[in-house]
């Protein structure tokens, strides 16, 4: 075992500057330290003062080997007590240059849970102001509900929403407040941690606790009611408040389990405890506050305003039947007039009433409109940044792979390829995804070492690890398609087509996601609907179901269905409130996909018939490079002909083909100074212009050409404040600091980079003129010393002549 373990070696292991661990072997065997002069990267390739390590531990023996494999082990021993004390203590510290991860659990969960919040709460004030049994005897009156005598007749009973209701047990009610406090409490504490006036690790658990216990004490009540004081069926049922309590212990739970995973996520490190709010999402906290307090405050008018018998059609009857205006029924009649919908099953009858709907639709559409159109841009927002910017950097990364410089690097490439046709898979590290596994050796030591590495390696780097995701390859016998792209302009090409497909991307899946959305609410909502209304009027079917559920989400509202049970109803006001938002993020995916290449068309084909435009044709033949090319080369050879005939010289030019310049020859063309800098002041101004139109203004090579020639004449290689700023002015069209993959526009990467330009133009007239200046002061100084020797000598000639 000694001798393996000589033979093995050990390994190093520091950090680099950046963060990253740098792993490398220290030695490898005696034949290994007697050719220095062939000696390779060691396994992990990092470093190559693997031998120069070697021989300096070498020297000291086998005692020092023993040593530092001890002090490993301690170390290691050392690291687990402080992860073990760190968990149980605090969660790990956080770095302003760290990237967050679990995106979803640190900006969509709270926000979502900022939304459903109030909605929970409006459901719940609709449970508590609600009695939760009624008799469905008709002719009984409010004493008698209790009792709900019935004498065994269907035809003595009538539908759910005309039932009488009666009192619930004194400990239903209370209960039942305490969980509206607790809900309003959690809410309060989530707005405290979106505005940082308490402490994220007080606030988060603060809500989660509140919403949590909001969530117990309605599901015992709940539960408590069934088992003690059940409705008498069939001549007893529950009411539309019962059914909100569910609804409103639902999104409770939703939101509290949800803030859960966001209290992990921060509690493992993967983001930090201070949530900044940008101007949309708080926007949207306070849209969707506002829109809730509207339709519970309308629930409220119009039950105070309506108090009495309302109007509904039953099929059952001559066609009119009672129904009270309560808080649920007036809360329903909010929901479908502040949707549009309409079913005209539920309207006010009063002159107060129906003046109070101008208004009040109005102000509630609004509200609305503005509350969507903000959720529309959060989901998008999220979806950009994080699905789509994934997208786009795997993509980048897959080029880059398959991409060669030179035909030597190719041909490597194709030969490195084929060589690895016969591996399964390899997978690649989270934190150090660009390092190789080594292979296991023979003698099974090498597990010991990689689990050192794994121990040993840093969590920042794994964060930070951006550019090399993780994620298994695997090769089959399909060869990659490699790529040579020589000029740089090749690779500009490349990042460009990269952008158009992850603009396709981006439309399509955005597209997809609300389909799916879509698709999932309508016919989970179908079955919800169909067991809740299959009993009523409406002698509901699943088919009947998807039919309602359509009118509903496109807010047409024949009125044919409606629904008609306490369930149904509450169910409706839920369900709607989530499926509009749903359809109108659709109905926005739609207009930049199908209906935006369908205008296209439109317009295309009415260019060629209705109204024809100017050049289409020639348009349309620039499309088609073949046909230009045969139709340039015939006029070529017409042209050949014509000299032939009257004696011209022909043929190409000595110099008709020439290279195409990189950026780096035409950056470092003659140019004064002075004319760099005019052209500097003059890009700005024209970058600028492209800043405030805002429409994504994606420049031409030769543009790029020419803002690169001005960023890059400022720069002095021997400034040491550049060096630390080398990528600001040096970078890879395919690399990670592209100004393709910068999160901000071209026209802002190019107008701060030009504006760095001239700082540094600035600093470096500053320092030619304090130079000057200094040199100007010497000058100065030396001659005057010459004068006042001069003139000390002519007014001394004796002395003067005796020193000589």
């Amino acid at each position: 075992m000694p001798e393996e373990r000589s033979t093995i070696g050990t390994r190093s292991n520091k950090h680099r500057a950046d963060g990253s661990l740098d792993v490398g072997r220290i030695g490898h065997s005696e034949h290994d330290a007697g050719n220095l002069d062939n000696h390779r990267p060691g396994l992990w390739s990092i470093h190559d003062t693997g031998p120069h390590d070697f021989l300096r531990r070498r020297s000291s023996g086998v005692g020092s080997s023993a040593l530092k494999w001890k002090r490993i082990d301690s170390q290691q021993k050392v690291e687990g007590t402080r992860s073990k004390a760190s968990w149980k203590s605090r969660p790990p510290s956080w770095n302003d240059d760290d990237e967050p991860t679990w995106w979803f659990a640190s900006t969509a969960i709270p926000l979502l849970a900022a939304t459903l919040g109030p909605l929970a709460n409006v459901l719940s004030i609709a449970a508590l102001v609600t009695y939760w049994r009624m008799c469905l005897v008709k002719g009984v009156d409010e004493n008698d509900a209790s009792e709900c005598a019935w004498d065994r007749l269907s035809a003595s009973l009538v539908p759910e929403l005309n039932g009488q209701e009666f009192a619930d047990p004194r400990w239903c009610y209370n209960l039942n407040i305490v969980s509206l406090v607790f809900g309003f409490v959690g809410n309060f504490f989530l707005l405290c941690n979106f505005t940082n006036r308490i402490r994220y690790v007080i606030a988060l658990p603060g809500t989660i606790i509140c919403w949590f216990a909001a969530t117990g004490i309605l599901i015992g009540i709940t539960a408590s009611m069934q088992i003690y004081a059940p409705p008498t069926r069939p001549q007893q049922t529950y009411t539309q408040g019962f059914w909100y309590a569910i609804l409103a212990a639902v999104s409770y739970l939703i939101c509290a389990a949800g803030l859960m995973v966001n209290m992990l996520g921060f509690w493992l490190g993967h983001y930090p405890h201070r949530f900044t709010l940008t101007d949309s999402q708080r926007t949207l906290i306070l849209q969707t506050m506002m829109f809730f307090v509207w339709l519970a405050a309308g629930g409220a008018i119009f039950s105070a305003v309506e108090y009495g018998p309302g109007t509904e059609t039953d099929d059952e009857s001559d066609g009119t039947t009672s129904a009270k205006w309560s808080f649920v029924n007036a809360l329903y009649f909010s929901d479908v007039t502040i949707l549009t919908v309409g079913f005209g099953d539920f309207y006010p009858q009063s002159n107060v009433g129906r003046g109070l709907v101008f208004p009040y639709s109005v102000g509630g559409i609004v509200v609305l409109g503005l509350m969507i159109s903000s959720i529309t841009a959060f989901v998008r927002e999220l979806g950009t940044e994080n699905v789509v910017k994934g997208h786009k950097e795997r993509t980048r990364a897959r080029t880059i792979d398959r991409t060669a410089k030179s035909s030597l690097e190719l041909e490597r490439m194709r030969t490195a390829d084929n060589d690895r046709q016969t591996a399964v898979s390899t997978v690649f590290d989270a934190g150090n995804s660009s390092l190789p596994r080594s292979p296991r050796s023979d003698d099974g030591s090498h597990g010991a070492a990689s689990g050192d590495y794994r121990r040993l390696r840093s969590k920042t780097a794994a964060r930070r690890a951006t550019t090399w995701a993780p994620h298994r390859r695997v090769f089959s016998s399909r060869p990659t398609r490699l790529v040579l792209l020589r000029a740089e302009k090749d690779r500009f090409e490349a990042m460009r087509r990269i952008q158009r497909s992850t603009s396709r991307f981006k439309k399509w899946y955005g597209l997809l996601m609300s389909v799916l959305a879509f698709g999932f609410l309508w016919c989970i909502g179908a079955v919800v609907f169909w067991q809740a209304e299959k009993s009523t009027a409406n002698e509901m079917t699943y088919f009947k179901a998807l039919y309602f559920g359509y009118v509903s989400l496109l807010t047409i509202g024949y009125g044919d269905l409606a629904p008609k049970s306490n369930a149904g109803r509450p169910f409706f006001v839920f369900w709607s409130l989530i499926a509009v938002a749903t359809m109108t993020i659709l109905v926005g995916d739609l207009s930049d996909t199908i209906v935006r290449q369908f205008k296209q068309g439109t317009s295309g084909i009415a260019d060629f018939t209705v109204l024809p435009q100017k050049g289409i044709w020639r348009q349309l033949l620039n499309r088609q490079p073949r046909v230009i090319a045969f139709m340039q080369a015939r006029k070529e050879r017409k042209q050949l002909e014509e000299g032939k005939e009257e004696g011209l010289p022909y043929g190409p030019e000595p110099d008709d083909e020439v290279s195409q310049p990189t950026i780096d020859e035409l950056a470092s063309e003659d140019t004064t100074r002075a004319e760099l800098a005019h052209r500097l002041a003059r890009s700005i101004k024209q970058v600028s212009q492209d800043v405030k139109n805002g429409r994504g203004k994606k420049y031409t090579y030769e543009e790029w050409v020419e803002f690169t020639r001005l960023i890059r004449f400022t720069a002095d290689k021997e400034d040491n404040e550049l060096a630390e700023d080398e990528d600001l002015v040096e970078w890879d069209w395919l690399g990670e600091r592209s100004p393709m993959m910068a999160n901000k526009s071209e026209a802002e990467f190019v107008l701060e980079r030009l504006s760095e330009s001239v700082g540094r133009y600035v600093r470096r007239v500053e320092k030619a003129l304090a130079s000057n200046e200094e040199q100007q002061k010497d000058r100065v100084s030396v001659s005057d010393s010459s004068r006042d020797t001069n003139q000390d000598s002519l007014s001394h000639p004796n002395e003067a002549t005796n020193i000589v």
